[in-house]
């Protein structure tokens, strides 16, 4: 299969998100290794891999909810460490409300600690599609309800940059489109998405930028448009990366 692939572009000082020389060790196993790339923003981002390559752990290093073992994030020019809400809105894992909450009361928690109007619990709410369901135990929520729910919390500030990690799980033909709608206008009013999926025929029409690893290391970085105008889909090219064959 003739795939022209890159291994990477080079880092910007101008990227949304920064990534150079990444490494992050568990004990002896080293989950992923010198890894370096460039997120440029007003552009969705979709960030794959296989399983057990690496796409958590990196999202949670960008996101502050893991340390380095080596190696740097910068967002919007500055280091990663702590980023403020309305930097960076992040949904890695599930919602992590108390299934005895509503998503109103997770939402107002949330809202009181980033010091915003409890007016932007209301919009959120009606904007991820929850409305009077809202006000019910997060507990009896369907999947797709929590995943609402997170998109909330990481919308909630406004952020610039936004980090989502299988957003799509859950969610009916509408709730998908909705979502992709939600994410290309915030990357078209120049904000920044960054979205990992195993979806990859659901995104293929999302995203602007391809960043694709395996086994812990940056294997391809490119345009949408260049695989699409090679004449091979997404996941064409995801499965010719990550087989293990020459590029």
């Amino acid at each position: 299969m003739g795939i022209s692939v890159t291994a990477g572009a080079a880092v910007t000082p101008s990227a949304a998100i920064s990534v150079e020389g990444l490494t992050k060790r568990y004990g002896r196993h080293t989950a992923i290794e010198n890894m370096s790339f460039g997120v440029r923003g007003g552009a969705v981002t979709g960030f794959f891999g296989p399983n057990g390559a690496g796409k958590t752990t990196v999202l949670k290093v960008i996101s502050g909810l893991a340390r380095p073992s080596a190696g740097q994030v910068l967002l919007n020019g500055r280091e990663a460490r702590t980023p403020e809400a309305r930097t960076l809105g992040v949904f890695i894992e599930p919602c992590g409300a108390h299934p005895g909450r509503s998503a109103r009361a997770h939402l107002r928690s949330l809202a009181a600690l980033a010091g915003l109007p409890r007016a932007r619990v209301t919009e959120m709410v009606e904007l991820v599609g929850l409305g009077q369901a809202g006000r019910r135990r997060v507990g009896k929520y369907s999947l797709g309800m929590r995943q609402r729910l997170g998109l909330a919390a990481a919308l909630l500030a406004d952020p610039d940059i936004l980090v989502l990690d299988e957003p799509m799980n859950g969610l009916d033909p509408r709730g998908i489109q909705w979502l992709r709608t939600l994410l290309r206008e915030r990357a078209d009013a120049g904000r920044t998405v960054v979205l990992s999926s195993h979806s990859l025929t659901e995104v293929e029409r999302t995203v602007d930028d391809v960043i694709v690893i395996d086994r812990g290391r940056l294997v391809h970085q490119g345009r949408m448009a260049s695989i699409a105008e090679s004449g091979f889909s997404l996941e064409d090219v995801f499965l010719r990366l990550t087989e293990g064959e020459d590029a």
